[in-house]
């Protein structure tokens, strides 16, 4: 694995960076082979004196995230890897039970995917204003692979191209608690 990681108010130290790919490394056990990916780790120290640190992993069918708070660095990159490999054993279990029968349940988990993010685009106040693109490859899934894949991301929406009509489709999380699909008129 690749690490990128970046400090914001705090020197990252060699001991820092050494703790975060070790604890970060462990998740290499959940894969047959040692993932190429790229893991971007940012590290935050704020006035006062809390830590936030931000692990995000994209990969072909999950984009694996997790943040956390904490007065001490070192336990909220503890916290940060229990979260992550929860992640990663409720979508071996929930998202791909279909592949269980076949015992290939990990060949799944192969990075191959990259999350690149655009420039800020800087406008005027009376203008709507884009603070941020995200440019991402859509994966063939079903609505409740996606409804998972949200609610792991913890967003109110998930873009994914629907396996059975190749077609883009949007589900969200509607303010009664229950989902909702947005799918194309056919042209």
């Amino acid at each position: 694995m690749d690490y990128n990681i970046r400090g914001e108010n705090i020197e990252v130290t060699p001991a820092l960076r050494d703790y975060v790919e070790k604890k970060v490394g462990k998740l290499a056990r959940y894969f047959n082979n040692t993932p190429n990916a790229n893991v971007y780790v940012n590290l935050k120290v704020y006035a006062d004196k809390t830590c936030k640190v931000e692990v995000t992993i994209p990969m072909p069918n999950l984009v694996l995230r997790a943040e956390e708070r904490n007065t001490d660095m070192y336990a909220a990159i503890d916290i940060i890897s229990d979260k992550l490999e929860r992640q990663i054993r409720k979508h071996k279990t929930k998202v791909n039970r279909k592949f269980r029968s076949n015992g290939v349940v990990q060949d799944v988990f192969e990075f191959t995917a990259e999350v690149e993010e655009g420039d800020l685009v800087e406008t005027e106040d009376s203008e709507l204003e884009i603070v941020r693109t995200k440019r991402f490859d859509l994966k063939p899934m079903d609505s409740e692979e996606a409804i998972l894949q949200m609610n792991m991301l913890g967003h109110n929406f998930f873009v994914y191209t629907n396996s059975e009509t190749n077609a883009p489709n949007v589900v969200y999380k509607r303010k009664d608690g229950r989902y909702g699909l947005i799918e194309p008129n056919e042209l």
